[in-house]
């Protein structure tokens, strides 16, 4: 793993581990918390989750009470929303990322909509908070807490996991319970899951008005220097793909041919398709697309490029989803390093 910070622990996976799996190991899955006091062990008998506020019974419920629980399953990318902010340029404050903040896993658990219904959500709802078991070091420094629209928490697909790639949640991944909310940002997959809250009017805490804004704008994207534009809390995440069978900076020898692989991802829609391109985006090559997980999860993408003379190239790859949504060729600038989703170059020396 990358080491990007140690309090809180902010760690990448390296590249090289795309190429080989499509589902992230557990061991190998980058880690991102935001208070660095975390608990270092839990106790499973005395752990609860805890649901109340605007419902018709509160809850308390037992890890042995959740297992027993009706299972979903679902497989979803999990990427942080400032991943490759270390390729903003003018450079940004946070976390310095290149593209590894992310990670794909098969996860089980219970659906969100089954604990709410326990619940009885009362009329007049509007969103619903999360908080985990992780807090500030700084007195008086706000809890880490992130909401969803009530509507979004019912839809059937955020889910509580428990299981993660068949295995139980890693202690740094959130164990023993974590929010899953396919096709959005991992800001509201909270970790260590302890708390839902049903509320009957906007969430105004810092974690929702303040933190994780965007630009309201396409593409989140705002000239440097830019002021008085509105923002909206980061949501769904964008098209992306990245080339992983070759670093950035390869040296390759002659050949006629190339192979080009890598995964792709198409944000809350799925990946319709990928092209590739040894020329810098002058002309493109449809890849051949890999088995489709589920359209949150990353889809492998794999072709050949034709012609290649000794002397440097610029290889990129590029996504289209369902939605009709393909990358930006140009890469887009905001204040706060989020929603990167451009084309991405990999420079290579032939010969």
């Amino acid at each position: 793993m990358i080491l990007q910070r140690t309090r809180p622990p902010l760690l990448e996976t390296p590249m090289a581990v795309f190429d080989k799996h499509l589902f992230t190991p557990n061991d190998r899955f980058f880690v991102r918390w935001h208070w660095a006091d975390i608990p270092t062990s839990i106790d499973v008998a005395a752990f609860r989750l805890n649901i109340r506020g605007h419902v018709g019974r509160s809850l308390s419920l037992t890890l042995a009470e959740l297992l027993a629980m009706p299972r979903v399953e679902m497989a979803a990318v999990n990427q942080c929303s400032g991943n490759s902010r270390g390729l903003f340029q003018p450079r940004v404050a946070g976390g310095q990322w290149a593209h590894g903040a992310m990670g794909n896993a098969k996860w089980v658990g219970v659906s969100l909509r089954y604990l709410l219904d326990l619940a009885g959500v009362r009329p007049g709802a509007t969103e619903v908070r999360f908080a985990g078991l992780d807090e500030p070091l700084v007195a008086g420094a706000p809890d880490f807490a992130k909401s969803l629209a009530v509507d979004h928490a019912r839809d059937g697909e955020v889910m509580v996991a428990f299981l993660m790639n068949g295995e139980q949640l890693p202690l740094l991944n959130g164990f023993p319970l974590r929010l899953i909310v396919p096709g959005w940002y991992s800001t509201y997959w909270v970790k260590m899951l302890s708390e839902i809250e049903v509320l009957d009017k906007p969430d105004i805490g810092y974690w929702m008005a303040k933190a994780y804004r965007v630009p309201d704008m396409p593409g989140a994207n705002v000239a440097p220097g830019a002021k008085g534009y509105r923002t909206v809390p980061i949501s769904r995440m964008t098209p992306r793909s990245w080339i992983t069978n070759i670093a950035d900076g390869a040296r390759l020898p002659a050949q006629h041919k190339l192979s080009v692989g890598g995964i792709a991802l198409g944000g809350d829609a799925g990946v319709a398709k990928v092209e590739i391109s040894g020329d810098g985006g002058r002309s493109w090559t449809e890849a051949r697309l890999g088995a489709d997980s589920g359209k949150y999860s990353f889809r492998r993408f794999d072709g050949v490029l034709s012609g290649f003379p000794a002397g440097r190239r610029t290889l990129m790859a590029r996504c289209t989803s369902n939605a009709g949504i393909a990358q930006s060729m140009t890469p887009n600038w905001n204040p706060g390093g989020f929603m990167r989703g451009c084309v991405e170059k990999t420079e290579v020396v032939i010969g």
